[in-house]
């Protein structure tokens, strides 16, 4: 099967269990009530199973990017990378990106992968313009 990017509206019983093991200790209940066209949750799929997973706000043609995480067990292959690509291009109607610098991994790798997504450090998180 395919690596796939997806917008969560529900979350199934897989989900929930997914998730869990993604975002441990986040209430899964407030966070599915969170869930509309302002809040929004895609996740990075395969073979039926969730493997990384954002959270992101969208005021106009601004979006934030929140818990940007991926499962330690996937984590440099490349699924982080399709999650922030793919999430970006399904909301085209978004010019300017931002995510906040959480400070709660290396410094250094998460430069980089912002770097590679297409984001500059601006104060105290990343940014990208597009479009």
């Amino acid at each position: 099967m395919k690596l796939t990017i997806i917008r969560l509206h529900h979350l199934s019983a897989q989900d929930r269990l997914d998730l869990g093991k993604i975002w441990p200790g986040t209430s899964l209940d407030a966070l599915e009530e969170w869930l509309n066209d302002q809040h929004q949750l895609y996740a990075a799929t395969f073979n039926e199973r969730l493997l990384a997973a954002v959270r992101l706000t969208i005021k106009g043609t601004r979006g934030e990017l929140e818990a940007f995480t991926v499962r330690e067990v996937t984590r440099r292959r490349g699924v982080g990378s399709y999650l922030l690509a793919d999430t970006l291009a399904q909301n085209p109607a978004v010019t300017q990106w931002w995510m906040a610098d959480t400070h709660d991994t290396d410094s250094e790798i998460i430069a980089v992968f912002m770097q590679q997504g297409g984001f500059v450090r601006a104060g105290d998180g990343w940014i990208c313009l597009r479009g």
